[in-house]
């Protein structure tokens, strides 16, 4: 059985109320506080920007035009924002969820958002997923979820995993040409106490997902085997991101709340960062 190899962190910046959604685009890592209501970037010496004040913001990505979409959590809406960093455009999904969460993009400018429904005994949130055309259209494309939340696309560009955070596992999503998914597979089973959040892929296929309440963020592959792991002293692991100029920078977003104060914006966050072997793919 190989060893897992252990990675330490350093720290990167911290004043983030809650984080989520890291992505490196346009040579600085992007990224949702969503009780601030902000998406900012930041640039690898540590110098943040407020790109656009989004309230609930969660979930981001960008059309093929440019335009940052972002989705909310707490609400189910989703929202574009031009070169500005002005909301041009707001999309109401109430009719399909009480809530969205995180949200991926193809370079088509085709998305993929988690859609949350009412309260299931077993498994807590009711989960779907949506496909959203590039504008604001959606249509369900996968039910019976056990509260799915990060997605993002395998190197081949045709698979989606996404993280199901009750399900303690990571699903692949074959897409078909017209965004549709087909029946899932289990890509990793992390076990039990393990509930994952955000994710990211790095080029040889592997999957870097935050662990939030183990507080690890781990490296997996297909069939479940974890390869490397980076473990945090307090907080919620909740989301990794690969960037960098030679994107072999993993970032780490981690909040310190509980999920009742999630619920009031009572929270604290900052990120971390360590050098990996294998870059980012580029998505999300």
């Amino acid at each position: 059985m190989t060893a897992v190899e252990e990675i330490e962190p350093v720290p990167f910046i911290d004043g983030i109320v809650y984080g989520e959604g890291p992505r490196w685009h346009n040579d600085r890592l992007w990224f949702s506080d969503g009780p601030a209501g902000r998406v900012c970037s930041v640039g690898e010496t540590g110098d943040v920007a407020v790109e656009a004040e989004v309230e609930h913001a969660s979930g981001l990505g960008w059309l093929p035009d440019g335009t940052l979409v972002v989705s909310a959590l707490l609400e189910p809406k989703i929202h574009h924002v031009d070169a500005q960093g002005q909301v041009a455009a707001t999309y109401d999904l109430s009719d399909l969820a009480w809530s969205t969460n995180d949200l991926c993009v193809a370079p088509d400018g085709r998305g993929y958002v988690d859609l949350y429904g009412g309260q299931a005994s077993a498994t807590g949130m009711e989960g779907a997923i949506g496909l959203v055309d590039p504008v604001g259209g959606v249509r369900i494309v996968a039910t019976d979820l056990a509260v799915p939340n990060s997605l993002a696309f395998l190197p081949d560009g045709s698979t989606l995993v996404v993280s199901e955070t009750n399900g303690s596992r990571i699903l692949a999503f074959p897409t078909e040409a017209d965004g549709s998914l087909g029946a899932p597979s289990v890509f990793a089973d992390l076990g039990e106490h393990r509930h994952p959040d955000g994710l990211c892929v790095d080029v040889e296929g592997g999957v870097w997902v935050g662990c939030y309440d183990t507080g690890e963020f781990l490296r997996v592959v297909a069939g479940g085997t974890v390869t490397h792991r980076v473990a945090i002293d307090r907080g919620w692991a909740i989301a990794p991101a690969l960037g960098g100029l030679d994107g072999r920078t993993l970032y780490m977003v981690v909040d310190e709340t509980t999920p009742e104060g999630l619920v009031k914006g009572e929270s604290t966050g900052w990120i971390m960062r360590a050098r990996v072997e294998v870059p980012g793919a580029g998505s999300p």
